[in-house]
């Protein structure tokens, strides 16, 4: 019986042997079925990002940032490629010995790039910049000892900015960081424009962590921009403000050229300035734009002013009288202010031709003090232009409730009050155009990647602020002061009539809050043919040594420009004046 019974039992214990095998045969593909689910279902995205973080490293770079060009399509402001060098620390074996290879390249102590490569804690970054955008000697040396440090480091490819004109126009174009991320000027004003959509490098690795290579992932282009500077005259302009700084040993110089019947800006320089290529080499003295930034107490020039308005109001005519004989004038209990020059009985018109402070200061006051606000607002004054520019400040100007019983005194001959050498300008370019207010511009057109015009500036007139009869008698009374006779003599250009005026204020000396007695802002602002004006100009320089009057220091750099300018735009002195016009776009 047993011998019978044995097989059976062989078998079940087999059949049992068999069960427990399947079971763990199922038992470890089922753990091996659900891990794999687990981890190519559930996990697939956070796993996908963890390779990619291992095999690869995206870096950010910005796109191709647009061209700035003047108003005859040279370019001011491009694009060019550079290299920059980076560091892959966590693949490094010996830091301290990389560091030391790449010391003498990038110009920094292997202290301090050691420093940089790893934390305090030893732990190593997967990715970092060593040197961005080098230069053409550095960008040599990269290479030599990237072939050295073989994955350790590499070199990848990026966009620089680059000024070919190098420090011209610089107030005006300003400058990037070395992300292309404007920082001033119009940089900085149309940045969103220009800036394009950004673009990624993939720096790729294999499962050895070998083979860098960089992948492109190209991004939008931004716009292009199209300026109403011309190269020409901004040269013109820079070229004379420096050569009036030096004659004079001045503090700095302000020049600003513009189309009086359209707002236009054709160039608009400060002395000093800078690179635009290397702007850290600045100071902030040097890249401060005071042609809108700095306000100053302007002078004789305000006088158009009161001027206009007394005109203007019907209150005084070119012919009228003014007893000037005493040579000063008594007002609100404080010193008398006096006129440079002792003058008799004078006109209206002589008046502003000599600049004599005795009579613009009775025609203020023939005004009053509400009307002659009423003009300085309507002028301009106290508030900002609108340039598209960065910085601008709208100048200083109490409101009559606050002025002193020599306020409308001081005013009218261009005391008490702050003003920017553009709204000085834009004031005179009013006289100009007949009587019309314009907002200044600089940006004519933003050009789109492929040549589509997107945005369009056009000229605006922010309003009338005296009408075309009395524009035409300050214009005709203005063309005086450049005769003989005037303050302005040295302004005067052969063969085409000029009108403006001079101003000569004394400056704030800011240790004693009073007027210096040898500090001056001597300045000239005028435009020409003066029967039909295309070009308004003003020159301001601010401390000059040796001499102060507007008339000496200001006036011959603002003939030396106009001179030029009528060649440069080939007008012959002899061509009927108004003929001038300027280049086409």
């Amino acid at each position: 019986m047993l011998w019978d019974r044995a097989p059976d039992a062989d078998n079940y214990a087999g059949r049992k042997r068999a069960i427990v095998l399947k079971t763990i045969v199922f038992f470890c593909f089922s753990v091996v079925f659900f891990k794999l689910f687990y981890l190519m279902v559930i996990q697939h995205k956070g796993l996908s990002e963890k390779a990619e973080q291992q095999y690869s490293r995206a870096v950010t770079l910005m796109p191709q940032r647009g061209t700035i060009y003047d108003r005859s399509m040279r370019e001011l402001a491009v694009n060019i490629e550079t290299n920059s060098l980076y560091a892959v620390p966590v693949k490094m074996e010996n830091i301290n010995d990389v560091s030391s290879r790449l010391s003498p390249v990038v110009k920094v102590s292997a202290n301090i790039l050691s420093s940089r490569l790893a934390d305090g804690k030893g732990r190593k970054s997967s990715f970092m910049w060593i040197a961005r955008k080098m230069d053409e000697d550095m960008s040599r040396g990269a290479e030599k000892v990237k072939d050295k440090l073989k994955n350790t480091v590499g070199v990848v490819t990026e966009t620089k900015r680059y000024y070919p004109k190098g420090q011209l126009a610089a107030h005006i174009l300003g400058y990037t960081d070395i992300d292309n991320k404007g920082l001033e000027g119009i940089e900085r004003r149309y940045d969103k424009h220009m800036k394009g959509q950004v673009k990624k490098v993939q720096l790729g690795r294999d499962a050895h962590g070998l083979n860098l290579a960089n992948n492109t992932e190209e991004g939008i282009p931004g716009n292009s921009l199209l300026l109403t500077i011309d190269e020409g005259l901004q040269h013109i302009v820079e070229r004379e403000l420096a050569g009036a700084v030096e004659t004079w040993h001045a503090e700095g110089a302000v020049g600003i050229m513009m189309d009086p019947m359209t707002g236009e800006i054709f160039a608009l320089a400060n002395m000093p300035t800078y690179d635009l290529n290397v702007p850290a080499d600045a100071d902030v003295s040097e890249r401060r734009n005071r042609a809108i930034t700095d306000s100053y107490e302007p002078g004789s020039t305000f006088k158009v002013i009161s001027a206009s308005g007394v005109i203007e109001e019907g209150l005084v005519t070119p012919e009228s009288k003014f007893d000037c004989s005493k040579g000063y004038i008594n007002v609100g209990g404080g010193k008398p202010i006096r006129d440079v020059h002792k003058n008799g009985v004078l006109t209206f018109k002589e008046c502003v031709q000599k600049s004599s402070n005795v009579c613009l200061i009775q025609a203020g006051t023939i005004l009053g003090e509400k009307k002659f606000y009423e003009y300085v607002k309507g002028f301009g004054f106290g508030d900002k232009t609108g340039i598209d520019l960065i910085g601008e400040v709208g100048g200083l100007l109490k409101s009559p409730g606050a002025w002193s019983g020599r306020t409308l005194a001081t005013m009218s001959i261009g005391q008490e009050i702050g003003v920017t050498p553009l709204q000085i300008l834009r004031a005179y370019s009013a006289i100009a155009n007949g009587g019309r207010l314009m907002k200044p511009y600089i940006v004519s057109e933003v050009i789109s990647p492929d040549r589509r015009i997107i945005e369009k500036s056009s000229p605006k007139v922010e309003r009338q602020v005296v009408s075309e009869e009395t524009a035409k008698t300050m214009r005709d009374i203005l063309k005086t002061v450049v005769t003989e006779g005037g303050t302005a003599q040295r302004a005067s250009i052969k063969g085409n009539a000029v009108a403006g005026k001079t101003g000569t204020a004394q400056m704030i000396d800011p240790k004693t809050g009073r007027y210096s007695s040898s500090d001056y802002v001597s300045s000239f602002v005028g435009f020409v043919p003066a029967d039909n004006p295309r070009i308004s100009l003003i020159i301001v320089v601010f401390k000059p040594r040796g001499a102060s009057y507007g008339g000496t220091v200001a006036a011959p750099v603002f003939r030396n420009i106009i001179e030029q300018t009528l060649t440069y735009l080939d007008v012959p002195m002899e061509r009927d004046e108004n003929n001038i016009t300027l280049v086409s776009r």
